[in-house]
């Protein structure tokens, strides 16, 4: 989850510039601390507690440099704890994404060194210090203690004026152009400035020097080719362009969205998909991810009536799905780096399911090890709570169901319904007033989402998005489930944010508002517009326009997602970078 770079630079003395420009386009991975270590005759290291983007411009240059923004595991935040650890000799300076899980044991190997921190990180700048005076070579030296390694890690090593860089489970990717040669994370850290890259794979190594760079697969301790790739997008799609917050933006962007992946896979009418029909599909993810799996669940099953579960990515590896040759597994990963998802679609694997992933980033890890892969093309999502990723996800669901669907009229309906949403969807977001429900959750220290069928995954979905940014409680709950518990909550402080609109639960959904408010509780309906019933028994409506019945949960989610992201600015929270969280999850 942590955010890592590093940069030679061939011509000039800029790197550290450059290199806490790139921790700052990485923060969305983590902001519990920051560091940076360059060369300056020695290596010098600045790094702190807190957020990177707080702090100003460091002066200092060096043709070489790295860094890290840290979302903590081992240690709790601290500027002992921030990386980049260094050795003993000051002569190693090392960070490090991922989880060594055999780091007490390796502890043990150690004599003589002083380990400083709480993390399991420091262990392996130590260890490389020991070997190095075992094995003068570095490359072998390095070897040597990635070999010892149990767990998963990005490691970016600073030494003798050389970036070293191995991946095992961690994404990183190496960027170039003409006066730089690059590591990090992500392609995001480079700024635009690289113009060819290659995604390093598990069990890769690079040294990176200003005369070149040499790639290892370091079990076998095999020397390997670069393969290059021309990097497309632009750093336009991270720029705020008036909005106050990247959510915000990012949640305007929606119907834009939509209209992409139209374009991209209907053509003359027709979804382009090439994938055969399956009797079985699961489909996993983590967080936002696994609601988006739960409508799609839904919309398989109505729509192309084929058997289909969603599952939790880490339930679907430790528990025990049945797999065959005739199961699609539907892997969801904004970043495509998702650790549990990604262990469980080689676990999928390994038992002949074919899988089928659905990503935002191109060359991630679950995109290559994927059978076939579908790029929801949203763009870069830059605020930690996932909005138009969602949207993408669900659109490209709702497009599989009606692909693999034998109803024809059904999917030519479906297709004029989704065509419209878009547009119906930017009328909604720019006029709706929500003021006295923004006013009621900011207060509430507890908050009940309720849905039915389709519509029950996005209230999971609404509470969640309640809970990242505003840290307000909420639970998501299936409507039906409420008088087997949660009616036990309901008094006239207790608030309710029911989705009642225009559909076949609408009537069930009218009973539920009235068990509440027999019982003095409060209720913020999301209902179509027009609806008087809903606005006679419900104490505030936030209207929705009038769809088809299946195409409802898009209108639902934008308006849940804007009302949260107010909640959360009445409040004053960091709505782009609430605590605790990070982007991309990349450790189990």
């Amino acid at each position: 989850m942590c955010g890592i770079i590093g940069i030679i630079n061939l011509t000039e003395k800029d790197s550290v510039k450059n290199t806490f420009n790139g921790l700052k386009l990485l923060e969305y991975r983590g902001y519990d601390s920051f560091g940076l270590a360059w060369v300056d005759k020695k290596i010098k290291v600045k790094k702190d507690k807190g957020m990177i983007s707080n702090e100003k411009v460091p002066k200092e240059v060096s043709p070489v440099s790295i860094g890290h923004i840290r979302w903590a595991t081992h240690g709790k935040p601290s500027k002992i704890n921030a990386h980049p650890h260094l050795s003993c000799d000051e002569k190693i300076a090392l960070v490090h994404n991922g989880i060594i899980e055999n780091y007490q044991e390796l502890k043990k190997e150690l004599k003589g060194h002083k380990i400083i921190s709480q993390t399991d990180s420091e262990i392996i700048v130590h260890l490389l210090e020991q070997e190095l005076k075992k094995e003068k070579k570095l490359e072998k030296a390095f070897f040597n203690v990635l070999k010892k390694l149990k767990g998963s890690f990005a490691l970016v090593v600073l030494y003798d004026n050389k970036i070293i860089a191995a991946r095992k489970e961690s994404p990183l990717v190496l960027g170039f152009n003409s006066k730089e040669n690059m590591v990090a994370s992500d392609l995001n850290a480079f700024d635009d400035r690289a113009n060819k890259f290659h995604s390093m794979e598990d069990n890769q190594m690079a040294v990176i020097a200003k005369d070149g760079v040499k790639l290892f697969e370091f079990m076998k301790k095999k020397k390997l080719k670069l393969k290059l790739e021309i990097v497309k997008g632009t750093k336009e799609e991270i720029v705020l362009h008036g909005f106050k917050h990247y959510m915000l933006k990012e949640i305007m962007e929606e119907p834009s969205v939509i209209r992409r992946i139209l374009n991209e896979h209907v053509v003359n009418g027709e979804i382009k998909f090439k994938l055969k029909k399956f009797n079985k599909i699961y489909l996993i993810g983590c967080g936002t991810s696994y609601h988006a799996c739960l409508l799609g669940e839904k919309y398989l099953e109505k729509i192309a009536c084929i058997n289909s579960k969603a599952v939790l990515a880490p339930e679907f590896l430790y528990g025990n799905p049945l797999l065959d040759k005739n199961t699609l597994v539907i892997a969801l990963s904004q970043s495509g780096e998702t650790a549990d998802t990604l262990k469980a679609i080689r676990k999928a694997k390994k038992e002949k399911a074919k899988v089928l992933s659905i990503i935002n980033v191109e060359k991630s890890s679950i995109q290559r090890e994927s059978n076939h892969s579908i790029n929801m093309n949203a763009g870069i999502e830059v605020s930690v709570a996932s909005t138009k990723a969602f949207i993408a996800q669900i659109t490209l669901l709702l497009l599989l169901s009606m692909y693999f669907g034998t109803d024809k009229k059904l999917v030519k309906k479906m297709l004029i319904g989704l065509r419209e949403i878009p547009g119906k969807m930017e009328k909604m977001l720019a006029k709706n007033n929500m003021k006295k429900a923004v006013e009621w959750l900011a207060k509430a220290n507890n908050s009940l989402y309720l849905g039915r069928t389709i519509n029950y995954p996005i209230a999971l979905e609404g509470a969640l998005k309640l809970k990242e940014i505003s840290y307000v409680h909420a639970e998501g709950y299936a409507s039906a489930e409420m008088k087997h518990g949660p009616i036990a909550l309901i008094d006239k402080k207790f608030l309710t944010v029911i989705i009642a609109v225009n559909d076949g639960m609408l009537e069930k959904n009218l009973g539920n508002i009235f068990e509440i408010k027999a019982r003095n509780g409060r209720v913020i309906a999301v209902s179509t517009k027009g609806n008087e019933i809903v606005k006679k028994v419900a104490d505030v409506v936030l209207e929705v326009p009038e769809t088809i019945e299946l195409l409802y949960p898009f209108l639902s989610t934008s308006i849940l997602q804007l009302l949260a992201y107010n909640v959360a600015v009445k409040m004053k929270k960091n709505v782009d970078k609430p605590r605790n969280l990070a982007k991309s999850v990349t450790v189990e």
